[in-house]
């Protein structure tokens, strides 16, 4: 389905400045092509640690996953957007999303945020990602968007140019091919140009609790329904799999959490720009 090459990112959030730019140096190293950042209210800044990462490395894009439109006007997202692009001198994609119902009511709470439902999150998104485009005129920020419901597809299929597939974790490969095929019908003739994104939660069988939380099941429940959320642990499976996904599929960017960057590299040496 997809003629594009494969690239590679990992997700993960700072520790401290060392610790960040240390491990900046050591994906780039290892050929991934982008460092992303989780948007949220106990989470350190993207704003702020983003550039941190792109002036420990050489070549390595940063961006975030995803900013949350809950937690910014839509003008002030799309200047901080505006902003990391022009200080990184090209290296940022900017990823953004509704963000989660309970992400929204924190916000009303904690920044003293309007409260908002999921259809105004979704127009904000809307108007961020034209602001950006006015702030930014030939600079042009890479969009990526996670789309999990019909109307968040509709737009991405508009605006992004990579599309962050998001499912329920035990969503099987079957509803998800649906998905795939309902966005590229609404993309129309922007269906080929689209760079279509699946994060991977668990390589293997050793869930993190903290995934696990996130997740909410269990490795074998992942394992046991296909989930795409999961790989396995063999390299070579890992590679024929991910093959797989993009010949069906069309998904050709693959992003999975720091806890397995080191796992994994081997099928980015394998894979990347391929």
């Amino acid at each position: 389905m997809s003629d594009k090459a494969f690239r590679f990112g990992v997700v993960a959030t700072p520790e401290s400045a060392a610790q960040w730019r240390e491990q900046a140096r050591r994906i780039e190293g290892q050929g991934y092509s982008t460092l992303l950042m989780p948007d949220g209210l106990r989470l350190l800044s993207p704003t702020a640690a983003l550039p941190v990462a792109a002036e420990a490395t050489t070549g390595l894009r940063v961006g975030t996953f995803v900013t949350a439109a809950a937690l910014r006007p839509p003008r002030m997202a799309a200047w901080e957007a505006h902003s990391l692009t022009v200080l990184t001198e090209g290296r940022f994609e900017f990823g953004i999303g509704t963000g989660r119902a309970d992400l929204a009511e924190a916000a009303v709470e904690l920044l003293e945020r309007p409260a908002t439902t999921a259809a105004q999150r979704l127009d904000d998104v809307t108007r961020t990602v034209a602001d950006l485009r006015e702030l930014d005129g030939e600079l042009r920020t890479p969009v990526m968007m996670a789309a999990g419901g019909p109307k968040a597809r509709a737009v991405a299929a508009t605006l992004a140019d990579t599309v962050a597939l998001a499912f329920p974790p035990l969503t099987d490969r079957a509803a998800v091919a649906e998905t795939v095929t309902e966005l590229r019908a609404a993309a129309g003739d922007r269906a080929d140009d689209l760079e279509l994104s699946c994060n991977i939660f668990l390589i293997g069988d050793d869930l993190p609790p903290w995934i696990a939380a996130f997740v909410r099941t269990d490795a074998a429940t992942l394992a046991a329904r296909d989930s795409l959320v999961r790989l396995p642990a063999d390299v070579d499976a890992m590679v024929d799999e991910l093959q797989r996904r993009r010949t069906e599929l069309g998904v050709s960017y693959v992003t999975v959490n720091a806890a397995f960057a080191d796992a994994f590299a081997p099928v980015v040496a394998r894979l990347a720009g391929r």
